[in-house]
């Protein structure tokens, strides 16, 4: 008989898979794509996916066998295992690292070691031998006693026996002896949702027995007869139906109802059945597709035929223009075809809108997929996307970056909307992917069509589009009466001993804020500092409370006293004197969405205000619920960060007001310029968006910079033009590879060498197309000095030959001895 092995990705950061040999017993149960359990190291079992099945025993180690087998069926495609590997190789991380990033974290089972007796301990009378009590402390005889008893103990019942926390040299030395045994027990993590429903017991069900039961309950127990007429009232009782009624909604409305019911339920009146049901849900109505403009039908006609070519397409649509009507309409041509849709978006905040929008028309066709849904919920969007042959499955799917590693298996279009946005890179932990050029690759294994959507393209998607390797569709029209707003510029104050702690605020500002109150108007107010003040200081001594762990500044939090690390989550209490020389005057410097929120109180002391930041929208239901006050015009004025800058739509605003926008040109990145023109056009494109002429008030100290007036002439071209002669001139994307190898060590001098060493070995291959090695902005983060070595790859050189050498160089240099505490992340097509 043949001998099977398996190659197996784990969820660990290794280099290759690894082969396992497949017991006889389960000969024929693998299959590629399926979670099997397997040993690693001398007792840990660990859960993986076969990516491989095969013949060739591996030749440097033996392998081991394969445990269980826990999927009938594959869970990950064959696309999808390729997507991983080109995943895996293009952004240079290993199997294990995409793995993790694409399984919910139900899927990995964990594993936790338990503890047995070994029979041969206990004598014929079934007690402990008493040579073996003889020779072990107290404690560890309660743990052989309490195994006897319980059969099965995990270290945590272990540790609760004996009130300690320290038990594991006992175990130890328990194991060695033989006396006890490991038993690796694997937690499933998954837990279905289920609901109790209930019907009248069919005894009871003729007229007659429930006339009876009824006169019963009236005159001895009227609670139990009020949850009978209830569950009467919600029955179809002149058909003769008694149906399955929740048990939510049976007991909606009584009060302490729940143990008559269960009573009612033990005497054998109702009778109680837990069905499985889904926790996304769907109960609206579908109301139907509406009619594009002439704009937009001649932008949708455009994309059709360049969809006919294969090519990916981006749509420059202006704020405001009905972008979404036209994806839309493309949405319901996919699903026509019988094909499945992917629409990413860059934030989880944008969800909330786009998601009722694209209810309204495709009803239950429309899931949702993102980090802010919990394990059991992405499991379940996971498993109905598996069964594409039942009638619940999902055709369209709304989700953040991480939606591209779905079990997709007949991707017919992929919409990736704000195609510009940062928030499609991830940076921590690996893989370090950008989900709108992994969504394209993604659309190539399917043939599917792409469609990169944003009023305000990234500079390489514009290239690509002009040069022809994108198609480019314009949309230049606001929709319907809308009309773009006036953008105008207003001279910042400066803060100065004489200012009030308002400064930020400009007379014109505060007044335009008025008379928009006044007309019923609402306000979006965009400050992209979070906290209530970035730094505090002394003002005698000039001294600023820093992070422990890293080289910033701590932010005061006024609302929860504290200062905060934005970077690594250290906090600690504001000190009421400088802790350097003992001085009470503390200065608050800098301004945060906090502090903007208290000022403007102040003055509009019966507006409704909120805020959206990091802090207040740490949930899914915060970040719902703001969204919903604002539309519903229970909120007048939201402060926010990034967040109100994308892509929400409110019909409402009247004015959009910058509070700092030279915090966003000054930032030393060859991107600056271009994330400035972006945010400022995006947040400025939150007015007027539904009939009155909305206005942006754009508050900077540099009221001539090229960028303020591109923005407000919305002359994106022009932006384009000087921004690609400078990336062309410095050979920056699109007309290079940018690839960062960052270092990281406890040791600042350990660092400073391995960098220099590291660096020299690249330039035999690379030369001049290695910079540095430097210090980052931020040298030190969560206790570890960086530095960081930068490898410019121009277009006309192999990107796979420089990569592989480029790897080879890196772990030769990580088998050096003297570099070993060195950890190395390499990012490729940085983005920040």
């Amino acid at each position: 008989m043949i001998t099977e092995f398996v190659d197996v990705i784990i969820p660990q950061s290794v280099p290759n898979a690894l082969t396992y040999r497949v017991p006889r017993q389960l000969t024929g149960m693998v299959k590629v794509g399926a979670r099997v359990i397997v040993p690693l190291g001398k007792t840990k079992l660990i859960t993986g996916i076969v990516r491989e099945l095969h013949q060739k025993a591996p030749t440097i180690y033996e392998a081991k066998y394969i445990d269980v087998v826990l999927d009938d069926a594959p869970i990950v495609n064959a696309i999808q295992l390729a997507f991983w590997n080109w995943i895996s190789e293009y952004y240079l991380c290993n199997p294990g690292d995409v793995l993790n990033a694409a399984l919910p974290g139900a899927f990995k089972l964990s594993s936790e070691s338990r503890y047995l007796l070994n029979l041969a301990v206990l004598d014929e009378e079934s007690n402990i031998k008493p040579e073996i009590s003889d020779s072990i402390s107290d404690k560890e005889y309660l743990i052989l006693e309490a195994l006897q008893l319980r059969n099965v103990m995990s270290v945590a019942e272990i540790q609760e026996l004996l009130s300690m926390k320290t038990v594991q040299p006992m175990i130890k030395s328990l194991v060695e002896r033989t006396w006890i045994v490991i038993e690796q027990a694997i937690q499933e993590k998954f837990t279905p949702k289920s609901e109790t429903y209930l019907t009248l017991h069919p005894q009871f069900q003729s007229q007659s027995a429930l006339h009876d039961l009824m006169n019963h309950l009236e005159k001895r127990a009227f609670k139990q007869l009020e949850i009978l007429l209830k569950y009467l009232q919600q029955s179809n009782i002149p058909s003769g139906v008694f149906p399955e009624i929740k048990k939510k909604q049976l007991l909606q409305g009584l009060s302490n109802a729940d143990a008559v019911l269960q009573t009612m339920v033990s005497k054998g009146y109702f009778v109680s059945v837990s069905k499985q049901v889904d926790r996304l849900v769907f109960d609206g109505n579908v109301v139907g597709i509406k009619t594009l403009n002439e704009y937009q039908n001649k932008a949708y006609s455009d994309i059709q035929e360049y969809f006919k070519a294969a090519k990916v397409c981006l749509l420059h649509g202006i704020t405001g223009s009905g972008k979404t009507e036209v994806y839309i309409h493309l949405i319901r041509d996919a699903i026509a075809k019988g094909k499945q849709v992917l629409y990413l978006l860059p934030e989880i905040a944008l969800t909330a809108q786009i998601i009722v929008r694209l209810q309204k028309v495709f009803g239950k066709k429309v899931g949702v997929y993102h980090s802010r849904y919990s394990d059991n919920e992405r499991v379940e969007v996971w498993n109905r996307l598996l069964n594409v042959s039942e009638e619940n499955t999902y055709d369209i799917i709304l989700g953040a970056r991480s939606a591209v590693f779905l079990p997709f298996s007949n991707l017919g279009l992929v919409i990736v909307d704000e195609e510009h946005d940062a928030s499609y890179k991830q940076y921590e932990p690996a893989p370090r992917y950008n989900a709108r050029d992994s969504a394209i690759y993604l659309a190539s294994l399917h043939q599917a069509n792409v469609l990169l959507g944003s009023a305000t393209p990234s500079v390489e998607s514009y290239y690509h589009a002009t040069s022809g390797k994108y198609a480019l569709v314009q949309l230049n029209q606001r929709f319907g009466v809308a009309q773009l707003p006036d953008v105008k510029v207003v001279m910042a104050k400066k803060p100065g001993k004489s200012e009030s702690s308002d400064y930020f605020f400009t007379e014109t500002l505060l007044e335009t804020i008025s008379q928009n109150l006044a007309n019923k108007k609402q306000v979006i107010l965009f400050q992209n500092r979070r906290g209530f003040a970035p730094q505090l200081e002394c003002k005698q001594c000039a001294y600023v409370p820093h992070c422990n762990n890293c080289d910033v500044s701590l932010t005061y939090h006024k609302a929860a006293n504290i200062l905060k690390c934005h970077y690594c989550g250290h906090t600690a209490v504001p000190s009421a004197s400088c802790q350097q020389c003992g001085s009470n005057y503390i200065l608050m410097k800098g301004v945060g969405t906090e502090k903007v929120e208290e000022e403007l109180q102040i003055h509009f002391q019966d507006a409704r205000i909120a805020r959206m930041d990091l802090d207040t929208t740490r949930t899914r239901a915060a970040f719902q619920k703001l969204i919903y006050e604002f539309e519903e015009q229970n909120v007048q004025i939201l402060i926010g960060t990034q967040m109100v800058t994308k892509g929400l739509d409110f019909e409402n605003v009247g004015l959009v007001g910058v509070i700092n926008a030279d915090s966003l040109m000054n930032y030393p990145n060859f991107r600056s310029f271009e994330r400035c023109f972006q945010l400022l056009t995006q947040v400025a494109g939150r007015a007027g968006r539904a009939g009155d002429k909305g206005e942006v008030l754009i508050q900077t100290s540099n009221p001539n910079h090229t960028i303020i007036k591109q923005v407000i002439d919305n002359n994106f071209k022009e932006f384009f033009h000087h921004q690609i002669e400078e990336r062309k001139q410095f050979l920056y994307p699109p007309f290079s590879r940018l690839i960062r190898i960052n270092l990281q060590s406890k040791t600042v001098e350990l660092l400073d060498d391995a960098a220099n060493v590291l660096a020299t070995q690249l330039r035999t291959e690379f030369g001049k197309r290695v910079l540095g090695p430097e210090y980052p902005m931020i040298k030190r983060l969560r206790s570890m000095h960086h530095k960081n070595i930068l490898v410019k790859i121009e277009n006309t050189i192999s990107i796979t030959k420089s990569k592989a050498f480029l790897m080879k160089q890196i772990n030769e240099f990580q088998q050096n001895p003297s570099y070993k505490a060195i950890r190395i992340v390499v990012d490729v097509d940085i983005y920040d």
